[in-house]
């Protein structure tokens, strides 16, 4: 699989694209170096799509092993690398400068909802 060069991702104009735009270049670590888990990184853009302060980590899956954490922190940070700075819009720019985003990166499997039972929807057959 290759991953877009930041010229191939294209302007982006909306909050969407930016989710889209960093999940494009996700790359989890390899199931032979972590377990999947689920993370959320706290990251900050200025006007020209580039990290603006330090990225931080606000959440990882409680099971995380030690190993399972650091491997995806890399995977997290090695994203940012790759993908900013971000081409944006100049009004998103400025719509998003120094504002701060939780991008999560979910790996886990999930379990399927249940469906939920309305016994009170039921077609009658008369």
């Amino acid at each position: 699989m290759t991953l877009p060069a930041r010229s191939e991702i294209g302007q982006l104009d909306t909050l969407r694209d930016i989710s889209i735009a960093l999940h494009r270049c996700w790359k989890p670590p390899p199931p032979s170096l972590a377990n999947p888990i689920d993370i959320t990184v706290i990251v900050s853009f200025n006007r020209e799509g580039a990290i603006l302060g330090h990225p931080r980590i606000s959440y990882e899956s409680e099971q995380a092993t030690e190993n399972d954490r650091v491997q995806y922190r890399i995977a997290v940070m090695e994203t940012l690398q790759r993908c900013t700075p971000l081409p944006f819009t100049e009004s998103l720019g400025g719509a998003v400068a120094g504002r701060p985003f939780a991008i999560p990166f979910r790996t886990r499997k999930r379990e399927p909802k249940p469906q939920e039972r309305r016994a009170w929807l039921l077609p009658r057959i008369l």
